[in-house]
């Protein structure tokens, strides 16, 4: 099977080129496409030795061919580079690409993901934000060009295992856990005073920046809501998410019986990147097994709707539909980065995405560069409103 892999530097593309460097007999890599950590890249090249490498513009493509001088690959020996958002989207459809592993964090994973979709491939998603901005086009399309579209995010991948075990008109909801992160006991007047370091701070994953203050905030729950209504065409009224600290179930699917499907492992990414790759099949992955010798307690309890806003917003853009869940998008990364930079304090993560789904009028866009378009305005709206509002903690509002 040969594969691109969208995002090769981010955590989901490490550990999806771990799942390769495991199975080197069955997966062989097409292209990696990355953005501008070199340092990364560089090793993934001299170890994988791809077909294709593309980066995200032109200054770092002239500093990745520097690079490339002073390894040990011969010029001969290098693969195809490019750079940009053309690039990326030619290494997603090329012939000879069986599987696409969507893992760009943000819209820039957009286009390219689309169309795969469109050429037919395999596509395993670590990428929320092709379905939360457009999971109408995207889903229509895997309909239309019959593609497999296996979710990879722990949730959905536990989900997708569990919906095998009966049929669609048979289940009566879905459960997704959340850790409830790592303000999940902290009083809601506390998190007035939260640092970026303290919310950068997860109890149970290793992630990016953003996704980091995304599960801290629920807002990532909220995505996942989103998009577990598009990839398994439920409402949101039967999609509900339980906090479960200890993070080892990942989903449950209760069916018309009242029996409970659960998907249970350890936390391991590697497991439903695997998955994704290799299903209907399974094959034995390199993650730890859950020990049952040792004694465990599993907790689990409603999230609290007031402290967690964002996670409300997200159920209510779902209902609202059209182009709320990318205004919701588009406005929470602003939030978040307005954040991380001292900007605003946390609970104004909130405030800012909820005034920016106001402002903007939600439309039905009917392509994805009116996705894009919609997305683009959003984030300028959401600058508006940090720029404009007196962002203090101590107002207990904004």
């Amino acid at each position: 099977m040969n594969i691109t892999v969208l995002g090769s530097t981010g955590s989901i593309g490490v550990s999806t080129l771990d799942v390769v460097r495991q199975n080197q007999d069955r997966f062989k890599i097409h292209a990696l496409v990355a953005g501008k950590n070199l340092d990364v890249l560089c090793s993934q090249i001299l170890e994988f030795r791809p077909n294709v490498v593309v980066v995200a513009d032109d200054p770092t493509l002239d500093e990745l061919r520097l690079r490339l001088q002073d390894l040990t690959i011969p010029m001969k020996g290098w693969p195809d580079l490019a750079a940009g958002p053309e690039a990326r989207l030619k290494a997603s459809v090329a012939p000879e690409v069986d599987f696409v592993m969507s893992a760009i964090v943000g819209v820039a994973g957009l286009e390219a993901t689309y169309a795969a979709v469109k050429a037919k491939k395999r596509i395993g998603l670590a990428n929320k934000e092709v379905l939360v901005a457009s999971g109408a086009l995207v889903m229509e399309a895997v309909r239309q060009y019959g593609t497999d579209l296996i979710p990879v995010d722990s949730e959905h991948n536990g989900a997708h295992q569990c919906f095998r075990a009966g049929l669609k008109e048979e289940v009566t909801r879905l459960l997704l856990t959340a850790s409830g992160g790592p303000f999940k006991d902290t009083p809601k007047e506390s998190l007035w005073n939260v640092t970026p370091a303290q919310a950068l701070n997860h109890p149970t994953w290793k992630m990016g920046r953003r996704i980091t203050i995304d599960s801290a905030t629920m807002m990532n729950k909220g995505f996942e809501v989103i998009e577990a209504c598009w990839l398994f065409d439920l409402p949101p009224s039967k999609v509900d998410v339980v906090v479960h600290p200890q993070s080892s179930i990942h989903a449950m699917v209760e069916f018309n019986d009242g029996s409970i499907i659960a998907q249970v492992s350890a936390t391991d990414m590697r497991m439903p990147i695997q998955y994704a790759m290799t299903f209907p099949e399974r094959h034995r992955a390199p993650v730890a097994r859950l020990d049952w010798t040792q004694p465990r307690t599993w907790n689990f309890s409603a999230p609290d709707l007031d402290k967690f806003r964002l996670l409300k917003l997200a159920y209510q853009a779902q209902e609202q539909g059209g182009s709320s869940t990318c205004t919701l998008n588009a406005a929470d990364e602003i939030a978040v980065e307005a954040f991380l930079e001292g900007r605003i304090p946390f609970p104004s993560i909130a405030s800012v995405v909820e005034e920016t789904l106001q402002r903007q009028t939600p439309r039905k866009p009917t392509t994805i560069e009116e996705v894009i378009s919609i997305d683009l305005a959003s984030r300028e709206t959401a600058r508006q409103i940090i720029a404009e509002a007196p962002w203090q903690a101590s107002s207990g509002k904004l």
